[in-house]
């Protein structure tokens, strides 16, 4: 085969600040040719968030550093929120008419990405499947599960290989019968010097935020950052903090969605132990995640839960629950704890046995800052890269760390 760049297209529905980076680095390389295909939208304006329960508009670049095409969606009510929100009737013929040497193409569960996975594999051309899916607090039994297991063996039998985040995302695809031979670790990652550095301009204007609070040097803060939603579980995080002996515990809550109201009201019966902020946009969540002590994510069910690499990368320790899709692989001892979903009793002397000791909660805050550079972009290129190097047998430059790069 010529010595010639591999062509990699990638298909998403739209720009995610997380993967952007990725984006960027991947259109840096030599031996890589990109080019991103959107089905819905390409984050140049403010789009309706369910989750939020507002429009939303990310106040940092998604769209620059890298190559891309806004593929025309005729969906009558456009969106990942259902099957038919993607509707792109050209998205075959155009990716096709790229001449890409391996298609990643991220999730399955909208019209035109399944038909895209289908056409792909009908035409031979070597395919990547993203997807973070886990069976994390799953009950699968019933005819409902049947019908969806074997659908998914047809679907997941028709890629030639799989980009994993890590173990549970792994065990999900190996339920469904995907053999290891097609699976290939691929962690989710962030830009982790963003929310580094600088550090200490950073702790300044946090503490500065934290004084305008009311918050006091000696009280201890939990942060919850993110949607106000029914499966994050916020009020009952709220009802366990309220529980707690110790009244130098504060609970600062920042974000927004459904459960606003409930929030607020929880929040006004207990000033001094709630902080309600409002909807922060991107550039200011390296300040967010510095306001607490500990970062919590209490989920009933996540994916992943990428604002826990960011709490990491902000120096600070993480309390998540056990069915947060990156617990297994993120959090260690060393950085954070992790309690049993619907255990709150387990959560309450997991927070008063942390801040009892300061000291060992700011060395948690120190190894955090370390462990969150295992889970940085440079680590996912690296892993991609070898991915497509083992799917397409066409070598190519393995990253060694940040930014570094060796011939493979």
């Amino acid at each position: 085969m010529p010595d010639r760049p591999v062509r990699l297209a990638i298909v998403v529905s739209h720009p995610i600040q997380y993967a952007v980076p990725l984006y960027r680095r991947l259109a840096k390389r030599s031996d890589l040719v990109i080019k991103v295909f959107f089905t819905w939208h390409a984050g140049e304006k403010a789009v309706a968030d369910r989750g939020f329960a507002r429009p939303v508009a990310w106040d940092i670049p998604l769209i620059e550093g890298y190559g891309f095409e806004l593929v025309p969606n005729v969906s009558a009510d456009p969106g990942t929120h259902r099957f038919f929100g993607l509707r792109n009737p050209d998205l075959v013929a155009r990716v096709l008419s790229w001449r890409p040497d391996v298609v990643e193409v991220t999730g399955w569960a909208w019209y035109s990405h399944l038909q895209l996975l289908f056409a792909l594999h009908r035409e031979g051309v070597c395919t990547l499947f993203f997807g973070d899916s886990n069976l994390l607090g799953a009950v699968p039994r019933g005819p409902r599960w049947l019908i969806k297991a074997t659908a998914l063996r047809r679907v997941y039998s028709w890629p030639t290989g799989f980009l994993v985040v890590g173990s549970a995302n792994r065990a999900y695809y190996e339920r469904f019968g995907v053999e290891p031979v097609r699976l290939h670790l691929c962690p989710h990652s962030i830009d982790v010097g963003r929310f580094a550095e600088p550090a200490p301009d950073l702790e300044q204007e946090a503490a500065r935020w934290r004084s305008e609070l009311g918050i006091e040097q000696h009280q201890k803060v939990l942060l919850y950052a993110g949607k106000f939603e029914p499966i994050k579980r916020p009020v009952d995080l709220m009802r366990a903090v309220a529980r707690l002996r110790d009244r130098a515990i504060v609970l600062a809550m920042v974000g927004a969605g459904e459960l606003q109201a409930e929030i607020d009201a929880i929040a006004s019966s207990d000033p001094s132990r709630f902080r309600v902020l409002p909807f922060q946009n991107q550039s200011r969540m390296p300040i967010v995640y510095r306001l607490g002590d500990i970062v919590v994510l209490p989920s009933a069910g996540e994916s992943w839960g990428l604002a826990v690499n960011e709490a990491l990368a902000c120096g600070r320790p993480v309390l998540v629950s056990d069915r947060v899709g990156c617990a297994a692989d993120v959090v260690d001892p060393t950085c954070g704890r992790i309690f049993k979903s619907d255990d709150w009793s387990e959560f309450e002397r997991i927070v008063e046995s942390l801040v009892v000791d300061g000291a060992k909660l700011a060395e948690m805050g120190r190894s955090a800052a370390k462990r969150a550079w295992s889970f940085d972009v440079a680590v996912t290129e690296a892993a991609l890269v070898k991915a497509l190097d083992n799917v397409c047998g066409r070598p190519l430059r393995i990253s060694t760390g940040r930014g570094n790069i060796r011939q493979g």
